[in-house]
């Protein structure tokens, strides 16, 4: 098994909302995660048709070019009347003309699309966040953890924590929306204890379960 052994892990992403859920769920392993903007590396092109190509062409650039382990996320909301999407498109979504991203404006795009397709009972709008997480090293061997958070697509927005949809996406069991959550409650999860909640913690357990700690 290719070793995690330096403690030291690049996360393959400029993203600053998943920066900093990744970093905060690392942290308790102590390990030192620098990001591919520390290292000063661009962006690659995303160009998959799978999160989980995606995540490789992030987390093997990183990898590669640094020399050391490298994590990346890529992640997505996939709602079901929208026969799954925007999916892998999520950030295409929120992107204006200026290369900039606007959430506000690509919620508006999902609900106004609902509303079309007179999605209107909670039944209706049903979805998922999923998030898979890339585990590469410079030789190109990768691992993957892929985790889904069930929940319902509500308006208006709710919340002005976390990051993206959040304030749209009511998970599965739970009275408040992502955004109405502080980010170690939306996580859900800490070594040792609860099942994770959301999708992005929830491929990090698996992946601390598999690398990182034996629970």
């Amino acid at each position: 098994m290719h070793m995690l052994d330096a403690k030291k892990i690049v996360v393959a992403s400029h993203n600053a909302g998943k920066l900093k859920e990744i970093a905060e769920l690392i942290a308790p392993f102590g390990f030192e995660a620098k990001s591919a903007a520390d290292y000063g590396l661009p962006e690659p092109e995303e160009n998959g048709t799978t999160f989980e190509e995606n995540a490789y062409t992030k987390a093997f650039a990183a990898a590669k070019a640094t020399g050391l382990p490298a994590l990346s996320d890529d992640s997505g909301l996939c709602v079901d009347a929208l026969d799954g999407a925007p999916g892998v498109y999520t950030a295409d979504w929120a992107t204006r003309e200026d290369g900039k991203r606007d959430f506000s404006r690509a919620m508006q795009k999902v609900e106004d699309i609902l509303q079309e397709k007179n999605a209107l009972d909670p039944s209706q709008r049903t979805g998922r966040f999923v998030a898979v997480l890339c585990l590469a090293f410079p030789d190109g061997h990768a691992e993957y953890f892929r985790g889904e958070a069930q929940g319902t697509l509500i308006w208006p927005p709710r919340g002005s924590d976390g990051f993206g949809y959040d304030p749209v996406f009511l998970p599965e069991g739970e009275t408040r929306t992502f955004g109405e959550m502080p980010s170690s409650e939306k996580h859900g999860w800490v070594p040792g204890q609860a099942q994770a909640l959301s999708h992005r913690a929830k491929a990090f357990q698996k992946f601390a379960q598999a690398r990182l700690v034996a629970e």
